[in-house]
């Protein structure tokens, strides 16, 4: 594992883990949830490392050793600055990159998915936006969507990826309610697939299930056209 520095257009520095490995054929750009930082998933990015593949963990602005204030947008255009580095940086081809997202990630990959080239998009425990969210949380106030309309909308972004897509979700999902992950699923573009876990769980399914989850991740990878 590397501490690398990725500065993004406007001068934010912004921390991340570079985690190579020489068997790898692909590189996951990996997007963490809402709470903590990348310090508190090395057990995600082991797990993704192992498949065999390299791992560029971002650690979005305002998070952990990263520079800078939260902002949606802002999300959105450092992780075209994190693609830029894999390609600049470490040689890696576009076709060779899977846009990793969970939870509030899913937002980000899919937004980047939807930008640029990449050989997958793949999706744990993705919602379709914070308007719905919003409305399924606080149902008691009517007007509160549109507060946040527009917002992180991933349902009518997947709609432009071009990538095949890995959408991974667990039957009982505490903090993201799983029909918003199937929304998200049925309004993805073919070719789709979608991974269930039979248990509670919300970020933790490689750690829950880590064989299930490597089967069926190393077969996804393996239809995708990927080069050397």
């Amino acid at each position: 594992m590397q501490d690398v520095w990725i500065t993004a257009y406007d001068g934010t520095k912004l921390h991340a883990w570079w985690i190579p490995n020489e068997r790898a054929q692909f590189t996951f750009l990996a997007f963490h949830g809402n709470a903590g930082n990348i310090a508190g998933r090395g057990y995600v990015y082991k797990f993704l490392s192992e498949i065999p593949a390299n791992v560029l963990a971002v650690e979005y602005r305002g998070y952990g050793k990263s520079e800078g204030k939260p902002g949606e947008k802002d999300f959105y255009r450092d992780a075209r600055y994190a693609y830029q580095f894999l390609l600049d940086k470490q040689r890696v081809r576009p076709e060779n990159i899977i846009s990793f997202g969970q939870s509030l990630g899913t937002t980000t990959a899919t937004d980047l998915a939807s930008q640029v080239r990449v050989g997958g998009l793949i999706l744990e425990a993705p919602f379709t936006s914070i308007a719905d969210m919003a409305h399924r949380q606080f149902p008691y106030l009517p007007g509160v969507t549109l507060l946040v309309y527009g917002q992180m909308d991933t349902k009518n972004k997947i709609g432009k990826v071009k990538a095949p897509i890995l959408i991974v979700q667990c039957s009982q999902d505490p903090v993201i309610p799983p029909v918003l992950g199937q929304e998200v699923y049925a309004a993805a573009p073919s070719p789709k697939q979608l991974l269930k876990f039979d248990m509670s769980c919300h970020e933790e399914s490689s750690l829950l299930a880590p064989a299930k989850y490597s089967a069926e991740l190393k077969n996804f990878l393996s239809k995708l056209p990927a080069t050397k």
